[in-house]
């Protein structure tokens, strides 16, 4: 890997990471009906698919032990709905960054660095990429933070879909 593409690995990655380091978003997700952190991660990142079955997801899911995907999917969706599982995960993920962040979040240079991040993030290609397309459908947020959160799980969700069409095109498996 380069060292620019690198650097941007490193500053981006915690912020697309957050639903899976962080409380806040857990909470969020838990205060829907969730009673395990799978569920949740099932729950918030198919969301943007909609109501697919478990198949689906498990193409998309591709490095996840065969099984597993169908262990939480449609189930979660018995739970909540795709909307309300995207809505938890933006608000306990925005809520973390302002904890992390505290009033840097009101700054001139954190509007910035978000417009930025926002335009790169959308101005990546969709082609091969299923989980960004999907991600990417979703209404960019009004709020600086939730804005500043989608970017950079938009990132995470592009670099995702490379890694699984690096793995398809090498034959590699999928965990199992």
């Amino acid at each position: 890997m380069n060292a620019m593409a690198r650097r941007m690995f490193e500053l981006v990655e915690p912020i697309g990471a957050l639903p899976y380091t962080a409380d806040e978003p857990n909470e969020t997700m838990f205060a829907l009906g969730f009673t395990n952190y799978w569920d949740t991660y099932f729950a918030g990142r198919a969301a943007p698919l909609g109501f697919v079955n478990a198949d689906v997801v498990d193409a998309l899911f591709y490095n996840f032990a065969p099984g597993e995907v169908a262990r939480h999917i449609p189930k979660v969706w018995r739970t909540t709905t795709p909307e309300a599982a995207i809505a938890a995960r933006q608000a306990g993920c925005t809520n973390a960054l302002r904890r992390i962040l505290g009033d840097r979040v009101d700054s001139s240079a954190f509007a910035r660095a978000t417009d930025l991040l926002v335009k790169a993030a959308t101005s990546a290609p969709t082609q091969g990429r299923p989980m960004y397309a999907a991600l990417r459908a979703i209404p960019i947020p009004d709020d600086v933070v939730a804005r500043f959160f989608h970017a950079g799980a938009l990132l995470r969700e592009h670099r995702g879909d490379g890694h699984i069409a690096a793995l398809m095109t090498e034959s590699v498996g999928g965990a199992g």
